[in-house]
């Protein structure tokens, strides 16, 4: 059988390898997808800057928004995680975060399953000396099994989705569910004024989450002009505030408070991933309004702020961490419906899978000379 090729990282500021491993045997209730798209992610970037708060199994593979085809399926792997029909050629997605289903927080509070106790982590907590070698998605193939990973979840695409498209399913989703925090909090209504902290991808992605889902007016804050913000305004951005411009936060509070006017935002979002985004951005909030933390994956460390102004300004201030296994398919119903509305492949710069292309394309991400970097192992099935 044929040799699959797979990109690992033996730890922080290293190169990543491409190694070589053998064509898995697939039981009855295990998969292999092969990898269409994968996007590089914040979080990916956090890992190889070394802020990731726990303990990594190095050498491990990165990457988990992927879009991918069915290549291989055993006999009793015949249906996702929604019990949509599946078969060979059908194209899926995988989360990285696939809670238990049978933990305290899985059984007792599953609007937050996101915070299962022994959840499935792909692209993250497996390494790569666990067989057969195929846990993230920088590689050609992934591997999926729901004996041995028993909290393994998978997501049909419809059949006519672009997989680059299907890739931003995750991301995409993390926001959606960040909207919906804030919606039962009684922080987001229709017709909110939001303001977006982050130009990254995840913030253009939440600039459109906002508006599918009934905001009246969206302002993004970041940065550079070229291309995220630009961006940004495409995916309809009503204003954008570049922070190379203003570099004080007092210049940029008075910013958006210029755009918005009255009394400032219902809602503020940070999707930046900066430790200093939230003091101030609940000064562009007006009293009462709903501040909606989402970009901390990682530790990027304490800050200073003044509880007297969460407490004066009477906010709501909430936190959002990924998803649950109900969530995604928003995401990916939006992505679809949605598919000729905004500029989606205009997000992702592709970078071929090879040692230097996955080196590039994280390179690139770091230095924000792209909104998403995205390796693509198969061109054939993503033109």
């Amino acid at each position: 059988m044929q040799q699959i090729r797979v990109c690992t990282y033996d730890g922080p500021g290293t190169e990543p390898v491409i190694r070589t491993v053998p064509w898995p045997k697939i039981p009855d209730r295990a998969a292999l997808i092969k990898v269409g798209a994968c996007g590089v992610c914040g979080t990916d970037l956090h890992i190889l800057k070394g802020h990731w708060p726990k303990p990594l199994p190095w050498p491990f593979t990165l990457g988990h928004e992927i879009g991918g085809v069915l290549v291989e399926v055993g006999s009793e792997f015949t249906s996702d995680f929604m019990d949509k029909p599946l078969r060979l050629g059908s194209k899926v997605m995988i989360p990285p975060l696939m809670p238990c289903g049978r933990c305290y927080y899985c059984v007792h509070y599953p609007e937050h399953a996101n915070k299962c106790l022994t959840p499935v982590y792909y692209g993250r907590y497996l390494g790569f000396d666990k067989a057969p070698h195929l846990w993230g998605g920088w590689a050609e193939y992934v591997y999926v099994d729901l004996d041995m990973l028993p909290g393994t979840k998978i997501y049909k695409l419809p059949d006519d989705m672009s997989l680059r498209l299907g890739s931003l399913s995750e991301p995409l989703t993390s926001c959606i569910r960040a909207f919906n925090r804030a919606t039962r909090a009684g922080g987001f209504s229709w017709g909110a004024t939001v303001v977006i902290q982050g130009s990254g991808p995840i913030g253009i992605l939440a600039v459109a989450a906002a508006q599918e889902m009934g905001a009246g007016r969206v302002i993004c804050v970041g940065a550079p002009e070229e291309p995220r913000l630009k961006l940004a305004r495409k995916f309809g951005a009503e204003a954008t505030v570049d922070i190379a411009q203003l570099p004080t936060a007092e210049a940029r509070i008075k910013a958006v408070r210029d755009i918005i006017g009255g009394f400032g935002a219902d809602l503020v979002m940070d999707c930046s991933g900066h430790a200093t985004a939230g003091p101030e951005g609940i000064e562009m909030l007006r009293d009462g309004g709903t501040y909606v933390e989402m970009g901390q994956f990682t530790d990027a460390g304490s800050i200073q702020t003044s509880w007297h102004r969460i407490c004066t300004k009477d906010l709501t201030v909430l936190g959002s961490w990924g998803f649950t296994g109900n969530d995604l398919p928003l995401g990916v119903d939006m992505l679809y419906r949605t598919r000729d509305k905004y500029p989606w492949e205009a997000m992702q710069t592709i970078y071929p899978f090879t040692e230097a292309g996955v080196a590039q394309a994280v390179a690139d991400a770091m230095a924000m000379k792209t909104v998403k970097s995205t390796i693509v192992p198969w061109p054939e099935l993503v033109e």
